[in-house]
């Protein structure tokens, strides 16, 4: 049975989120700070951390995650401010394996801890390397493979398709992308979204089709045929 810490000084989200994993056949822990956590003797397959703690903010106790041997593998998801997205893309480059913006929804969150898991169940030895049917996404380097050629995309582009890929094979809704990708919302302004789903499927060439359009709801990265 996998065992799941959560460090979030908000006790309420805190107890919402244990007893979610809980429910869902996870052994869990919560603490308030990072102190309390490195104090514990446990040990974890998988940490959701949240940026915005007291003493020491969760990109710094990342940091000491990752230049520490026992937790140097450990996956983290963090848990960010909604639209603080520097903060997203600096957690992503320190080795944060995937973000959720605040306010998230607890099956979302359950689905995304599922997924990194199962990256690292698997035989992927980069966990920061995505393969998606035709795709190949290096994230430490920020290069799109399509069928071993490297595509050149723009920022926002990268962003869009890591974010799809991150939850390949999930129905995303369009304003969760539009939230999470650009930091903010974009009201009336969804054509923002559908016309950088355009180009990618376009720089993509025929790997471009994994990107499926879900009616009413949003977007999914698929394996393609």
């Amino acid at each position: 049975m996998k065992r799941i810490a959560i460090i979030e000084d908000d006790e309420s989200i805190r107890d919402i989120v244990l007893y979610a994993l809980q429910a869902t056949g996870f052994l869990t822990a919560g603490f308030e700070t990072g102190a309390d956590f490195f104090a514990s003797a446990e040990r974890f397959d998988l940490l959701l951390l949240d940026i915005m703690l007291p003493e020491e903010n969760g990109l710094a106790i990342l940091k000491r995650l990752r230049s520490a041997p026992q937790t140097k593998a450990l996956p983290v998801i963090m848990l960010t401010a909604k639209g603080s997205e520097f903060d997203k893309v600096t957690g992503l480059d320190a080795g944060a394996d995937d973000y959720v913006t605040k306010p998230f929804g607890v099956m979302e969150l359950i689905s995304r801890v599922n997924a990194v898991l199962r990256r690292y169940a698997g035989d992927v030895k980069d966990p920061n390397v995505l393969n998606v049917g035709k795709l190949m996404i290096d994230h430490a380097r920020r290069e799109v493979y399509a069928e071993s050629k490297q595509i050149a995309l723009t920022y926002k582009e990268y962003e869009l398709l890591h974010y799809l890929a991150l939850n390949a094979g999930l129905s995303m809704s369009r304003d969760r992308i539009m939230e999470t990708v650009w930091g903010f919302d974009f009201e009336g302004e969804s054509r923002t979204l559908d016309m950088h789903i355009r180009t990618l499927r376009q720089k993509l060439g025929d790997a471009g089709a994994q990107i499926q359009t879900v009616r009413n709801v949003g977007y999914k990265l698929g394996e393609g045929v």
